[in-house]
């Protein structure tokens, strides 16, 4: 188990993104390509990585890859980065509080709380509260974060809601997806003074939510383009490069629906394309990748290539070392 304490945790600043899992086409998880995507997010420059979530097709894994996949991407960083992952998949709070020390054990910073899986869609923040410091008082002193996952339903926690939990020292991540800059405001406001860090999935906001205070970002775009994902975080507030950073915003509002359409495979097959040996197989349910999409992927992807070269970003993936897929 880690030896770190809440009170000495915090993660670092930048991109942390939502890992895809790599399967064979035996539909088996592809842990040799799970250790390459791995080095791939930190060769672009990622802060740290986020393992067993949704884009990782955790409700799709059983309870024993959830933990295999998260010991693979742990020992493979080798604390280079910190590692955080889920561990809620719901259930009385007591089943919820033991697999979260499992997944503790694998070597996270921090364990990963899915908002939805702690109170019914139609319960009151006060039940939510409620449940949210029960589990808090069943994990010891493991460092947690919230996800506003959108599945089973998205329950978004108010800055209120957060302000009562985070006297717990114990909320050190937020994967945020309330889309609202405005929100996103309060939440740092009434998070300042605490070890904890709002990451933004949503990339209309982007440069908005890293001006306001944000840690980072953690967003699936992340999974199609990275390099482009760290540049705006190390560069969103570069006086000499605003036009740059003005454009590439533009870019993220313009490519957000494509990049969402019958995701991750889209992701798959954009990081396929790239050059990346990772073969599009997934076990969620989320629609074909239709001959239009492909098209539109590729155009993305030339999109991605012209902007990389305008902003002088060189890129990840060496299109020369091609291997054909398992």
């Amino acid at each position: 188990m880690s030896s770190v304490t809440s009170s000495s945790v915090s993660l670092p600043q930048g991109f942390i993104p939502v890992m895809l899992t790599p399967f064979l086409e035996s539909g088996e998880v592809d842990y040799d390509g799970l250790k390459a995507l791995t080095d791939l997010y930190l060769e672009a420059g990622a802060a740290g990585l986020f393992a067993n979530c949704l884009s990782s097709e955790m409700y799709e894994l059983s309870a024993e890859e959830r933990l295999k996949v998260t010991k693979t991407v742990v020992a493979h960083t080798a604390g280079r980065v910190p590692v955080v992952a889920t561990g809620t998949f719901g259930g009385p709070v007591v089943e919820q509080a033991q697999f979260v020390k499992r997944i503790y054990d694998t070597g996270v910073q921090a364990v990963i709380v899915i908002t939805g899986l702690l109170a019914e869609e139609d319960d009151s923040d006060e039940i939510f509260i409620r449940r949210t410091k029960e589990l808090i008082s069943l994990t010891e002193d493991i460092p947690l974060g919230f996800y506003e996952c959108p599945v089973p339903y998205k329950r978004l926690i108010s800055s209120e809601v957060l302000a009562e939990l985070l006297p717990s020292n114990r909320i050190i991540y937020h994967k945020d997806t309330c889309l609202d800059i405005e929100e996103v405001v309060r939440r740092i406001q009434v998070a300042e003074g605490y070890r904890f860090g709002l990451y933004d999935a949503y990339m209309v906001n982007a440069v908005a939510s890293l001006n306001a205070g944000a840690a980072g970002l953690s967003c699936i775009q992340g999974n199609i383009y990275p390099e482009l994902i760290v540049w705006i975080c190390e560069n969103y507030n570069n006086v000499e490069r605003q036009e740059e950073v003005k454009l590439l915003q533009k870019f993220f509002v313009d490519s957000m629906d494509i990049v969402h359409s019958a995701y991750p495979i889209i992701a798959k097959y954009c990081l396929q394309k790239r050059g990346f040996p990772i073969s599009t197989y997934t076990r969620r349910e989320v629609g074909e990748l239709t001959g239009n999409l492909q098209e539109r992927a590729d155009q993305l992807l030339e999109d991605v290539d012209r902007i990389q070269t305008e902003l002088g970003i060189a890129s990840v993936f060496r299109k020369t070392l091609e291997v054909p897929l398992k």
